[in-house]
């Protein structure tokens, strides 16, 4: 499948809690992840797809298949941060993306990755036809899939 026309970025907001840091008070590298995570989950959301609805009706889930992370700056206890995400391919099985967890207006950590689309078995299955629809239409979906 072709790569899909610039993706608009959905911008997804985050606050730095106690639990999110070290005892430096600065945002531990994994919990980039997290959040990361969290605004991929929203941003399907907001195109009308849910991951329990995948997993129950069309039996397949995403599994990030590979991750680059550069980290930029330093986030600290209690900052207001946007992780902001594009998907920038969709391929047969997999999803690809970029994000970037922002403050301010400046960038703090640049993830770039492939989420694969795994039937219950684990193995790789292409995207359902939904997905693909949403993210190659660019408009947001109401419904729930």
């Amino acid at each position: 499948m072709p790569e899909t026309a610039r993706e608009p970025v959905h911008v997804f907001p985050v606050r730095v809690y106690y639990e999110d840091t070290d005892a430096a008070g600065i945002v531990y590298y994994a919990n980039y992840l997290k959040f990361a995570e969290r605004a991929r989950t929203e941003l399907l959301r907001e195109h009308g797809i849910s991951n329990r609805a995948l997993q129950e009706k069309d039996g397949v889930a995403f599994a990030v298949r590979r991750l680059s992370a550069e980290y930029l700056a330093p986030a600290r206890l209690d900052d207001r941060l946007e992780v902001r995400t594009r998907i920038t391919g969709l391929h047969g099985a997999a999803i690809e993306a970029q994000q970037d967890v922002v403050r301010e207006g400046r960038d703090l950590a640049r993830l770039t990755l492939t989420l694969a689309c795994v039937a219950r078995t684990g193995r790789p299955t292409r995207l359902p036809a939904a997905v693909v629809a949403a993210f190659e239409s660019g408009g947001r979906k109401r419904s729930v899939i």
